[in-house]
């Protein structure tokens, strides 16, 4: 079944009256995207059916929720209160989950989360390493809760904030509390957010507008999907909090159209609120009115900056504008407007529940709170991750995500989506926050942190941002519309072994031109994975050029395979491996790599037992 054609039956799964806490028998089934993809939805289906029809004292709810954080290992299971969490469960073992863990305590292992740090298998996912280094507060209901039912909200202590402001502070007193957090935005920009709200406050130019940012274009992210799919709640209400604050009556949310079940939550999270009087007239009996809405982006990447999303939610081109007057002046409809991202606006509730002080306890100087990474690419566990700021890469890359997969060498990091930088293994005890990343040429970006092994092309790499970028940028200045195209054009005759090394300093040239003329934040940042690669791995592009070599086999033009002779000891798996057939040779005999038939996928490669397998260069050495 295509699971992604049933987001309208799942949003009609859930009884809104199932609610239950962790001591109460419950199964949670995650019905992030993520667990989607792999049946999660038969899953739940299925064992609700089957529960209904089985003898039980105490039958447990059955609810779905959002994204559990380890995406890898999904479909995820979690049930209390025996706090037993499985993963990578299939519609087959739904039978042997009711039989044995339900009805009679046992515990299935092979069902079980293998730690990979501990070297052992864990029953609650609270004790995997994975887990046990995070600390959520944007996250912090995400798969415990049924994000369809406002009432598991509420027993999350969800919209007590929303009282306390309405009836116990006053609007100053609300940014007071924001400013004393030092709350920084989180969508990458990193702008102070109490200071934001402060400046729109002192406009009196009525309307103005509340707007969150849910757009998200950097290629591996999905932080805030993940928000508004498992607690659109919360959105909701840090969003009504600065209305309140900043004496506006009305915001939007602008979801990219791809994020169809996060725009579903959220209108049905909308309705709710509506119907329990936390939007709309007079919410929660005060004078306060607010009402949200939600505008469906089209999927442009430039669209994540402030001025070109606020044009499109206008009904305009999505192109940025010259920011010589903040939009906390004159914004949307040319309106004052604050606009931050989904995970700040998660922030707000709990810093006004808990008060600025509890936060910055949390995180490092300057850098408070937490901040939510989606950590994906060459390592073991990928997945949503929440840590506090200051957490170094290494505790990152290595007790949270437990290595590098197949236990190869580590090579970087891309931090900050396509217009991020690559940090090279020298500074893999660097500290995750604004001001260290911007110090060794990256960014925090929105979290996006893609994980790269020794088999990467750091040329290829810069490459293919380029490539994204020149795609997604609305043409708008020259600098950006032709400069990057530029940079492309010579990144790619690198690759194809065209390249000169006059290049080198032309790349260099063309980016610094490009940051200062660029006229908003996707140009004057582009450069950025140019210029740290050619920092960290000048050597790389010297061998593309020099040698005509992609060491790391990536670049066809530039890569060859052969077997050293001596190394072979004619084990077959190379050949058993190659899905062209260019591989000759007997058991315990040397094998050999016929050129005219090897597509230099890399199989061969990265299957030799041996590492008898080399890569030569774009002159056939083998």
């Amino acid at each position: 079944m295509n699971q992604m054609n049933n987001l309208n039956d799942i949003t009609n799964l859930n009884d809104a009256s199932n609610i239950s806490s962790e001591t109460d028998h419950s199964i949670l089934v995650c019905c992030g995207t993520g667990c989607l993809a792999n049946n999660s939805y038969d899953i739940y289906n299925l064992l609700k059916q089957k529960l209904e029809l089985t003898e039980i004292s105490v039958k447990p709810y059955i609810k779905s929720t959002g994204c559990n954080g380890l995406c890898e290992k999904g479909p995820v299971i979690k049930i209390y209160p025996d706090d037993i969490s499985y993963f990578k469960v299939s519609i087959d073992d739904v039978d042997e989950i009711i039989n044995k863990t339900i009805l009679k305590h046992e515990i299935i292992d092979r069902l079980l989360y293998f730690d990979t740090n501990e070297k052992k298998k864990v029953i609650s996912h609270k004790d995997a390493t994975f887990y046990k280094h995070q600390q959520k507060i944007a996250l912090r209901n995400i798969g415990e809760i049924d994000p369809l039912s406002i009432e598991d909200y509420v027993k999350k202590d969800g919209y007590k904030a929303l009282q306390k402001i309405l009836f116990q502070m006053n609007p100053e007193e609300v940014i007071k509390e924001i400013e004393s957090s030092e709350l920084k935005g989180r969508g990458g920009a990193g702008f102070p957010t109490g200071s934001k709200w402060r400046t729109c406050l002192r406009f009196n130019n009525y309307p103005k507008y509340v707007v969150c940012n849910g757009d998200e274009g950097d290629p591996g992210a999905f932080m805030d999907r993940s928000i508004m799919e498992g607690d659109p709640n919360t959105v909701i209400e840090g969003m009504i909090i600065c209305g309140y604050a900043i004496n506006s009556n009305i915001g939007f949310l602008y979801i990219r159209d791809e994020y169809d079940l996060a725009r579903k939550n959220m209108q049905i999270a909308i309705d709710n609120a509506k119907k329990h009087n936390y939007l709309g007239k007079n919410i929660m009996g005060s004078s306060f009115d607010f009402d949200l809405q939600i505008v469906r982006g089209g999927g442009a990447f430039v669209c994540g900056e402030s001025s070109a999303l606020m044009a499109s939610i206008e009904g305009n081109v999505g192109e940025p504008r010259a920011k010589y007057i903040r939009s906390v002046e004159k914004g949307l409809w040319n309106q004052p407007t604050v606009l931050n991202n989904v995970e700040t606006w998660a922030n707000i509730p709990p810093i006004i529940l808990n008060g600025s002080d509890w936060f910055k306890n949390i995180g490092i100087k300057n850098n408070t709170g937490t901040k939510v990474f989606s950590l994906v690419g060459k390592v073991k566990n990928t997945g949503l991750v929440e840590v506090p700021m200051g957490t170094t890469l290494n505790e990152l890359v290595y007790n949270i995500g437990g290595g590098i997969i197949k236990d190869r060498n580590f090579k970087a990091v891309q931090t900050g989506g396509p217009s991020g930088g690559c940090i090279p293994k020298e500074h893999l005890n660097i500290s995750l926050d604004f001001d260290s990343l911007k110090s060794i040429g990256s960014m925090m970006g929105s979290g996006g942190v893609i994980v790269m092994d020794d088999t990467t092309c750091m040329v290829e790499i810069a490459r293919y941002y380029m490539e994204f970028l020149a795609e997604e940028s609305c043409g708008k200045c020259t600098s950006c519309r032709e400069g990057i195209n530029t940079l492309l054009k010579i990144l790619t005759n690198i690759s194809e072994g065209k390249g000169e090394t006059d290049d080198l300093d032309l790349l260099l040239q063309l980016c610094n031109t490009i940051k200062e003329a660029s006229l908003c934040g996707l140009g004057k940042s582009a450069p950025n994975p140019v210029e740290t690669t050619l920092k960290y791995f000048k050597e790389e592009y010297i061998d593309h050029i020099i040698n005509k070599k992609c060491s790391s086999g990536v670049c066809k033009k530039l890569t060859s395979y052969y077997i050293e002779k001596e190394n072979c000891i004619g084990c077959g798996i190379c050949k058993k491996k190659c899905p062209s057939d260019a591989i000759l040779g007997n058991l315990k005999e040397c094998h050999e790599i016929i050129k005219e038939c090897c597509i230099k996928c890399g199989t061969c490669y990265l299957n030799c037992p041996k590492n008898a397998i080399k890569i030569g260069g774009g002159f056939d050495e083998c």
